[in-house]
Parts: C-alpha cells; structure tokens; sequence
C-alpha cells in the first residue's frame, strides 16, 4: 500500500515496481484480447501510459490490480474497434508467440478455447482464472452486478467445455 501511496504522489520508481508484479497477467489478458504480440505490447504500453497519467485518481488503493486490469481491457476493445479487424491465427503461430511455459498442449487448447469466446464470456473467465479476482472484484471492475458476473461466468464456462468436448470428440 505504501508504494501505491507514493506511486500516487508522482513516484514513478514506485510505480513501476507495481506494474512489475502485474505485467505477465496483463500482458496474457492483452494477447487474448488482440491475438497477437504486437497489438498486445501496444495495449500494455498504453495502459502503462495511461495507469500513469492518472493512478493520482485510484480512489481505493485495494483495487490497485483491478484499476489496471480495468484499464488493459478497456484499452483493448478500443484499439480492435479502431481497427475493426479480426486476426485468424494459426496454432503454430499462436504457439511460437507463448513464452514455452504456456505451450504445453492442455493450456494452449484452453487458451485457444477462450480465445473464441464472446467478449463478455472471455472478460469474466480472465479476470476470474487469469488474475485470481473474487466475483465481487470483477463486477467492480466491469461495474455490473455481481450476479452477472456470475451468470458470465457460468455460461462461458459451459461454453468452453462444449467446445472441448467437440474438440476431444474431434480428433478420435
């Protein structure tokens, strides 16, 4: 807390010491999000820009992580309506992007899964397995109601376990 304090204060060491133990999470939100490294760099760097300029405004420094995560993903539904285009990746493609951690066969097929949610199903299922956030944390975040975040949830969990089983069904 006190390194938000003074990240709030103009502190930008302190501030870049926050966003160091947030970046992997927010770098994976924004490749999901734009599909590809370049766009998710773009989207990160502007939220850094961003989350910068106005951390001075974070009214409650608890939700430091979902202010920022909030910020990454408003950032990233702006820039693919700017651009308006959709980017079709291969696996080998998608998979030479994943840092080797993340390439093993069961996460890539997850994450591919997610990948081809809707956007409100996607949001929800990051926020809530990929950053760790409490249902309460997410409907601040998307500033809805904590029931449907619940119902997000629920469905888009269904949805991809209808799309894996297709998958698995598939390749037999």
């Amino acid at each position: 807390m006190k390194k938000i304090q003074r990240a709030k204060k103009g502190n930008k060491k302190a501030f870049q010491e926050l966003l160091e133990g947030e970046k992997v999470k927010l770098y994976k939100i924004a490749f999901v999000y734009m599909k590809n490294e370049e766009d998710a760099l773009e989207v990160f760097q502007e939220t850094t820009y961003k989350a910068l300029r106005s951390i001075k405004n974070l009214k409650d420094e608890r939700y430091f992580s979902t202010w920022l995560s909030r910020i990454l993903i408003n950032t990233a539904i702006d820039l693919l309506n700017k651009k308006k285009k959709i980017i079709p990746m291969e696996k080998e493609v998608l998979e030479e992007k994943l840092p080797p951690y993340e390439s093993n066969v069961e996460d890539f097929d997850l994450l591919q899964a997610v990948m081809e949610l809707d956007e409100k199903y996607k949001t929800v299922l990051m926020l809530r397995f990929y950053k760790d956030y409490t249902v309460k944390q997410i409907a601040d975040a998307l500033d809805c109601p904590e029931g449907t975040v619940k119902t997000n949830i629920h469905r888009g969990i269904h949805q991809l376990k209808e799309k894996l089983k297709e998958d698995c069904v598939n390749e037999y």
